[in-house]
């Protein structure tokens, strides 16, 4: 019995081997979610800048351009994405 929940103390699914794999996941999502937290910070600032009240012309601008495709004859647009 005790040589029972021994093996399983080791090699179990929640044993001492199975760390190493949960360090792993771990290191992981803590990549993701700095990753996610950067775009949060982006979309935040994007939507300050968006603010009704102050909204940042060349922003709105952009959007306008972008979505409704106002481009005059004599403009050239280079694409940053």
């Amino acid at each position: 019995m005790v040589g029972t929940f021994a093996g399983h103390a080791v090699a179990g699914p929640n044993g001492l081997l199975a760390w190493g794999g949960y360090h792993h996941d771990l290191q992981k999502r803590q990549v993701e979610l700095a990753s996610l937290i950067e775009q949060r910070d982006q979309l935040r600032h994007r939507s300050a800048l968006l603010n009704p009240k102050k909204a940042d012309p060349d922003l709105a601008d952009e959007m306008v351009r972008k979505d409704l495709g106002l481009v005059r004859s004599d403009e050239v647009i280079l694409p940053l994405n």
